[in-house]
């Protein structure tokens, strides 16, 4: 059976609830663009493919052209880095689950397709970083989630075979990337899976909050159901 030794971790979704920053950065880009924002409910389908992804996307539901991106990349970036966790807050049950994982001996990696200079200042800002001992981010790679890339890379890090270390996430990308890499997956329902239930994702087990996921659990993944 199965023994869990760490844990590469999702950050957008996942650990904090990042929707409201995305909404005020790109509301400020397209502004500068002269054009409106776009709904709330379409950034959140949008979310967990990378930021170029989200802003080309952005751009063509604004009714903006493909061209206008190179412009409307660097001013994203400038508003991103200025609101960084503002509209942030963390969920309910992160800290006791960290807690709890690295009290059971787990080590802990934060994978996510959100580029990495940015994770790390807002996993910083919301008192998350000293709980991991690498962050990897959509740019730190030549390819992201869905790509098993970075979790194989993480494996490499943490000296453990996929096996052992569990993937927790929130979306279908996070699930693809543990299949394809052959780690365990566990989602949590909390964050933004394309607008699609997370169940849907083939995951090993969905939970409510992180604090679920439980390291002394007797099966291959360990969550508290």
């Amino acid at each position: 059976m199965t023994r869990i030794h760490a844990a590469l971790v999702d950050l957008d979704g996942t650990l904090v609830d990042t929707l409201g920053d995305f909404e005020a950065a790109l509301s400020r880009t397209l502004a500068g663009l002269g054009a409106a924002p776009v709904s709330r409910a379409f950034i959140e389908r949008t979310i967990g493919k990378g930021s170029e992804h989200l802003l080309r996307h952005t751009l063509a539901e604004a009714g903006l052209p493909p061209d206008r991106f190179e412009s409307a990349w660097r001013a994203y970036q400038d508003h991103y880095r200025a609101i960084n966790g503002q509209h942030a807050p963390v969920f309910d049950g992160v800290f006791a689950a960290l807690e709890r994982w690295a009290a059971a001996g787990w080590r802990l990696g934060c994978l996510t397709n959100k580029p990495e200079a940015f994770a790390r200042v807002l996993l910083e800002r919301k008192g998350l970083s000293a709980w991991f001992d690498f962050v990897f981010g959509g740019d730190t790679f030549d390819r992201k989630k869905p790509d098993p890339l970075p979790l194989l890379e993480g494996c490499r890090r943490l000296a453990l075979p996929p096996h052992s270390v569990l993937m927790v996430g929130d979306s279908l990308n996070d699930a693809l990337a543990a299949r394809a890499a052959g780690c365990p997956v566990v989602l949590v329902r909390t964050g933004y899976n394309h607008g699609e239930p997370v169940e849907t994702a083939g995951a090993d087990a969905c939970v409510d909050r992180l604090d679920q996921i439980d390291p002394a659990h007797p099966l291959g993944w360990p969550v508290s159901r």
